[in-house]
Parts: structure tokens; C-alpha cells; sequence
């Protein structure tokens, strides 16, 4: 092998940088930027005539990078297809293969969990073939995914309006997000009293909840009245009370598993706030390595796409060496702790997500690191240590207290931490309650007793995390696929966030409906389940993937020409829930270049729109907001409309006239020195700042600018991401005198110029 050259492919090129460093001079390493073969991005690219026969074409994309890697080929002996160990990583290997014509070269396959100098060379000495299976489940997943999207979102197109999609694994998360809104919408909130009393057992006082009253005990939500707490507190505050019972419990409770890819995303997300894909997408980063000062690039974390919860025997070693150099000796665990997955589906890589190594704290590596993958780093660490820490104890004291017949009972819980255990590490919240010391038949002073007013509260909206968790409770989906599906809906306009809650667009019900109604199966739970567990199976070599293929479309196409022929016009206005106020007929969803929008199904008799957003910020009926200027076209009054891309002014004799201008911030562009700053949203929502005389001047800033000039040239400046205010000329800075306006846009795509839209207007 020392007179051999080596040829290493990775799919990133972070990654390819790292593995590098660890390899001598004999090793070429590079990267295929991902997938080099692909569907063809126009037209369905499956033979379904020809058993299902997939049509690869080498990507646009990737074919510089192809090149690349046919020359670097031509001065290597030997080919290491080093690609991630799931099937997507073992797809990328297999296309590799393919594209680069590999039939006759000496090459293996080579997987690992880290990315070390210690897992690379382990994966140099056990090389392998390319799993077969693993591949043909990508493809079924893949086949299937672009037989659905490409036969049922025309059908959408044909029958409601262009531009509407559906996918496999999409469609059953709207429908979850969908069916909670109609729960929440047809929840009736009913009231109901609580009846708490303060005791005294001098020189101490506690607070007890009455339990029983008449001898009965209360039932949930019980006390349905005012007047009923009432008479309750009256009847109860002419009695004497003692000490009925002490109960004393200690509950322990164990550490949390280490992190899979959707407890780390449903983890980020409630703590950090951070969403699946940003998660992700930071996890990523960490996974293929971060340069730690003049040392060497290394990986930070184990491979993030698992559904696995074990941990390698050398790190569970080093860990409790780690806790008896660090902790004090209780904290130390007599025996290693390890986890079993309960799903039966659990596959992907081997090992759960955790630091490479547990000395690299958090605080070592900080300096290396942007706040948000210090931030993910310091959870994984966190709970990949917390693993191998004792339990917490929590010793539990539950007091009755009682009148002298009984017939009036108040409880009292108190907690209290005997010892923090895992949680000294892995924060969690308990809520701790100190009674005073009692004992039993002590008398207690009723000092004062009062009752509260509650209300029955909806089931909450999902959040990604919560969804998440649903979506693979349910077996929907796998490690890799939760972000994006999360991704996608939110892209597609389906669902909204709304205080970090999921909220279904008007769009997402009505489809939802249309495909609950004449689609079920893809949107059936059960059957979207079973398609996963059939995708396993693949990859276990217990079934042959075009038969998996044949066996969903044959059924699927037969349901979809007997739709197209049944799903009439007045079918889908069955499906609407929104009548037309002025004339009484039923609401449709349109769509126009503008985008969605509901009309009366008796256009053009009747005009009445709305827009498609429950959320929208005007009926497009409503009288519009005037600014108090005349158009310069036509002298009609001025106008503030809504637009995909936020507010804009246009004449108020539209379509007669159909003049529009931004709403200018009354600061003047830095670039042409003519046109104003305008606040503008991308195709994704995304907020950034240009010039209002765009597209003569395409000047366009992700910073906010600030409202006073430069005072050393009089030029523009603008906030930065340092807590600072900048010119964007001659770069004066100066400290940001209110803070909270620094805070930076989250950018489509971080470090590229945000693009203009030409109908930013419409």
C-alpha cells in the first residue's frame, strides 16, 4: 500500500478538508459535493413500463466536480468511497460508481461514526463492498417520492389551482397539523373554580388544595360556580383542622438517553429555539470538523442522522474517567449505563449522537465556535455526559389535612432535591416545595381560603418539535427526512409559525381535505407507516425493491384516473367551509400570478375575493388604508396594499390604472445616492433592505439601516451583527445606542447577497 496513491471521495467538502489532515501524502481526498446523479430535474425520469426503471443523469451542478474527480482518478491506484454510513451516504457511494465509470478500479467502501484520526484509520483497515440493499431502499424512497409528487400535485394543478404540491411524507404532516387546528376549533372551554387555603403551624405557614368536600371527594373541573366555591369556603371556614396523614416518597429519576437525530431537534428546539433544519444544518458543521486553533481540523460530534442509542464502549470508558477526574465521588456510577431503542425500526448509523471526545468541553472549544454551534455542541455534551451520572432523588412529602369529621380534606405537596445527580449537568426543572415539619393530629389555623377561577384550555398547536415526536411515534419518516419535511411545508406556504406554533394556511385544510376525501392512502397514517417499515425491509434484503414500487403505484394510479373523471367543480365546492357574504354561494381556491386567493364559485356574476391567509393583514374588500398622496399617473388617491413581499403603495383605480411604488424608510440609498431604503422580502419571506429604485440600482443589504447619517462623510450606516452601527463607506463605527434593533435578519443563505424580485409589488 506505501507505493499506492489513494483516491478518498467524502460528499462535503468540510469534510474532505478535515480527513486530510489526517492522511499522508499517499491519499488524495475530495469532495462530490453531495449527489453527483440524480432524477432528471425536468420530466418524471422513471420507466414505468419497464418495471420502474429509474432514469439517472449526472446533475448540472455536478459536473465540474465529476471532472475533477475523473482527473484526480487517473492518478490513483486505489478508491475509497467514504460517503456517510446511511442509505442516502450508501446511494451517494453507489451513483459515485457510476458516474465515474469505477467497473474494473480497485475500490472499497469505507464507513465511520466520527471523524477522527483513531475512526479514519479504523475504517481504512476494514474496507467493504457497497451495500446493495441500503441502496435499493434510497431508490424505492426516492421512485416512490417522485411518482407521487409528479402524478398528484398536476392533479392539484388541474383541478384547484397551478402551483399547489403534494408529496408522501409532506401531505401526512399537514394532515397531522390540519386535524389539530379543527380540535382546537371545535373545542368548547368550560369553567371551573379552585379552592385553595392557607394553614398555619406556627411559626410557619403552607398552602393545601381542597380535595373532598361533604364527605365526596372533588372531580376534575367539580366546582362548575361562583356561588359553589362560595358556599364551599364558607361551610369550610368554620371548622377546626389537624394533620390527617403524612405520606413520604423518594423517586428517582434516571438520565435521559443519549441524543437520536429527532430528540436532538425536538431538544434544540424547545431549548434553544432552533428550528429542525437549523439544527441540522449546525449538527452537520460539527460533525465534519471545526480547526481548533493551530491543532488540527477534527470532528466535534458523532454522525447526527441516527435513530441509535448506543454509545461505544471506549467513549462510556472515558466518560466515567472523565466524571472521577472532575466530580466528586458520587457522581461516579459503580456500573456503565446503556440504553435500549424502543422502536423496532431503529436502524441508520450505530452509534447515537455524542462528542467525539468528553474533554473537549464546551468552554475548551468555545472560542472556535459561533454562538449557535457552541450553543448545540454544549447540549450534546451535556446530555452525552449526563448519561453516565446517577440518578437524581427527589424526596416527595404529601400531607392531608382534615376537619374533625373528615368530611373536609385539603392537600398539601411538598418536594424536595435530595441530590441533583445527572441534572447537576443535563439541567432539568423541579419544582421544589418545602412544607414545614408536621406530624400527625397536629391542629394547623385555617388563616385564609380562597378560590380561583380557571378555564379548560385546547389542545396546543404542534410545534416542530412536538410534530416531530408525532411524526415518529407514528413511524412516519426517518432520521434524515424530519427537517426537511419541516422545510418544506413551511416553504410550500401550508403551515405558518406562530409563536413557535404550527398553524395551517386555508391552502393546507382545503388540500388536506381534497386528499383525506379522495386520496386516503396517502395521507392514511397507518399506510404511510407501513410504507417505512416496507423501505427497512428493503434495505434488510427481505423484499425486492421495484416490487415494493409496483405494489404502491398500481393501486395509486387506478385511485388517480378515476379521480380525475370524478372530482368535479361543484365536488370541490363541497370542500370548502366558507360561504361568499354577498351572494351565498360557496368559496373556491384560486390562484393567480399574485398567488392564492378564495373567489365566489359564481365568478364573474360575483367579484368577491379574499385573500388566502386566515392571518392576512385586510380582506381585499375592506376598504384599503389611503397615504394621503395622489398617484402621478392618474391623480386617484394613493393606496397601502399587501403584496407576497410585504406593503406597497398602488393607485386606488387599479386595474385601470396599474402605477405602484415601494414604502420608502425616508433614507437614501448608499449606492445610486437617487433612490430610498425600502424594507423587501425574498421568494421565502426572508426581510432585507434595497433601494427603492430597483432594478436601475440593485443595492441590497441583510443589515437594517440606521436613521441618522454618518457623521464623519454623511453617508448611510447601518446596524451590524457585533451590537454596532457602521457606515457602509468610509466605516465609521459607533455602539449601537438601543440594542434591541441590532439583532440581524436570519439570511436565506448566509454570506450571499440577498436577490430582488421584479414583481416585488405584487
Amino acid at each position: 500500500m506505501a507505493s499506492e496513491k489513494a483516491l478518498v471521495i467524502v460528499e462535503s467538502p468540510t469534510k474532505a478538508k478535515t480527513i486530510a489532515k489526517f492522511l499522508g501524502k499517499n491519499y488524495i481526498v475530495k469532495s462530490s459535493f453531495g449527489h453527483v446523479r440524480d432524477l432528471p430535474e425536468k420530466g418524471m425520469g422513471i420507466d414505468i413500463a419497464n418495471n420502474f426503471e429509474p432514469e439517472y443523469d449526472i446533475t448540472e451542478k455536478a459536473k465540474p466536480k465529476v471532472a475533477d474527480l475523473k482527473k484526480a482518478l487517473k492518478e490513483s491506484d486505489i478508491v475509497y468511497l467514504a460517503t456517510d454510513e446511511d442509505r442516502e451516504g450508501e446511494a451517494i457511494a453507489w451513483h459515485l460508481t457510476h458516474a465515474l465509470n469505477l467497473k474494473g478500479k480497485k475500490t472499497h467502501r469505507i464507513t465511520f461514526h466520527e471523524i477522527t484520526p483513531k475512526a479514519i484509520e479504523k475504517s481504512l483497515t476494514a474496507p467493504r463492498e457497497i451495500d446493495l440493499p441500503l441502496v435499493d431502499a434510497q431508490q424505492a424512497r426516492r421512485v416512490i417520492d417522485r411518482l407521487v409528487g409528479y402524478k398528484l400535485s398536476p392533479f392539484l394543478w388541474k383541478k384547484i389551482s397551478y402551483g399547489l404540491s403534494a408529496g408522501r411524507v409532506q401531505s401526512v404532516a399537514v394532515r397531522l397539523v390540519v386535524e389539530r387546528e379543527r380540535e382546537i376549533e371545535a373545542f368548547k372551554s368550560i369553567k371551573y373554580w379552585s379552592i385553595t387555603a392557607d394553614f398555619e403551624k406556627s411559626p410557619a405557614t403552607f398552602q393545601a388544595d381542597m380535595i373532598k368536600y361533604a364527605g365526596e371527594k372533588i372531580k376534575k373541573h367539580g366546582i362548575d360556580s361562583a356561588e359553589n366555591a362560595d358556599e364551599m369556603m364558607r361551610v369550610a371556614r368554620d371548622e377546626k383542622y389537624h394533620v390527617a396523614s403524612i405520606e413520604e416518597k423518594t423517586t428517582k429519576k434516571s438520565p435521559f438517553p443519549p441524543f437520536t437525530t429527532s430528540t436532538l431537534q425536538q431538544a434544540a428546539n424547545n431549548k434553544l429555539n432552533f428550528s429542525a433544519k437549523q439544527t441540522m444544518q449546525l449538527a452537520q458543521k460539527l460533525y465534519e470538523g471545526v480547526t481548533l486553533g493551530k491543532k488540527e481540523s477534527i470532528g466535534l460530534i458523532t454522525y447526527m442522522r441516527t435513530d441509535s442509542l448506543n454509545l461505544s464502549a471506549d467513549f462510556i470508558s472515558e466518560t466515567q474517567k472523565y466524571i472521577k477526574d472532575t466530580l466528586p465521588a458520587e457522581y461516579s456510577l459503580d456500573k456503565e449505563r446503556t440504553f435500549k431503542n424502543k422502536s423496532k425500526n431503529a436502524q441508520e448509523a450505530h452509534e447515537a449522537i455524542r462528542p467525539t471526545s468528553i474533554y473537549r468541553t464546551p468552554e475548551s472549544v468555545r472560542p472556535y465556535l459561533e454562538d449557535r454551534a457552541f450553543k448545540l455542541y454544549k447540549l450534546i455534551w451535556e446530555r452525552a455526559l449526563a448519561t453516565q451520572l446517577p440518578e437524581m432523588i427527589v424526596n416527595n412529602r404529601a400531607v392531608t389535612i382534615s376537619n374533625q369529621d373528615k368530611k373536609i380534606e385539603f392537600k398539601a405537596n411538598g418536594a424536595t432535591l435530595k441530590f441533583d445527580g445527572f441534572s447537576r449537568i443535563y439541567t432539568v426543572s423541579v419544582s421544589e416545595n418545602i412544607l414545614p415539619e408536621l406530624s400527625e393530629k397536629d391542629p394547623v389555623d385555617l388563616k385564609n381560603i380562597a378560590s380561583k377561577e380557571h378555564q379548560t384550555e385546547p389542545p396546543a398547536r404542534y410545534t416542530e418539535a412536538s410534530l416531530i415526536k408525532v411524526l415518529e411515534e407514528y413511524g412516519i419518516g426517518r432520521p434524515s427526512t424530519y427537517a426537511p419535511t419541516l422545510s418544506t411545508i413551511q416553504q410550500r406556504g401550508y403551515i405558518i409559525q406562530e409563536d413557535k406554533k404550527l398553524k395551517p394556511t386555508d391552502t393546507a385544510m382545503f388540500v388536506n381535505d381534497l386528499l383525506v376525501k379522495y386520496f386516503p392512502d396517502i395521507v392514511d397514517y397507518q399506510f404511510t407507516a407501513k410504507l417505512e417499515e416496507n423501505f427497512d425491509e428493503i434495505a434488510e434484503g427481505k423484499h425486492e425493491w421495484k416490487q415494493i414500487v409496483s405494489d404502491f403505484y398500481k393501486p395509486f394510479e387506478k385511485n388517480l384516473l378515476e379521480q380525475e373523471k370524478n372530482v368535479t367543480d361543484e365536488k370541490l365546492e363541497e370542500l370548502s367551509h366558507e360561504v361568499c357574504p354577498e351572494c351565498g354561494s360557496k368559496l373556491r381556491l384560486k390562484k393567480s400570478r399574485f398567488g392564492a386567493f378564495w373567489g365566489c364559485s359564481k365568478y364573474p356574476e360575483c367579484t368577491y375575493t379574499k385573500n388566502n391567509s386566515k392571518d392576512a393583514p385586510e380582506d381585499n374588500n375592506k376598504e384599503p388604508e389611503k397615504t394621503g398622496g395622489k398617484c402621478p399617473e392618474c391623480g386617484s388617491d394613493l393606496v397601502i396594499k399587501h403584496g407576497r413581499f410585504g406593503k406597497f403603495i398602488a393607485c386606488s383605480n387599479y386595474p385601470t390604472c396599474k402605477h405602484t411604488q415601494p414604502i420608502t424608510m425616508g433614507i437614501k440609498c448608499p449606492e445610486c445616492g437617487l433612490g430610498e431604503i425600502v424594507e423587501r422580502k425574498t421568494k421565502r419571506g426572508k426581510l432585507f433592505y434595497g433601494c427603492s429604485n430597483y432594478p436601475t440600482c440593485k443595492f441590497a443589504n441583510w443589515n437594517k439601516p440606521y436613521d441618522k447619517p454618518c457623521p464623519k462623510c454623511d453617508n448611510t450606516m447601518f446596524y451590524d451583527k457585533k451590537n454596532m452601527i457602521k457606515c457602509i463607506k468610509c466605516e465609521y463605527t459607533m455602539p449601537n445606542p438601543e440594542p434591541t434593533q441590532t439583532e440581524k435578519p436570519m439570511e436565506e443563505n448566509p454570506g450571499a447577497e440577498p436577490e430582488m424580485d421584479n414583481n416585488e409589488n405584487e
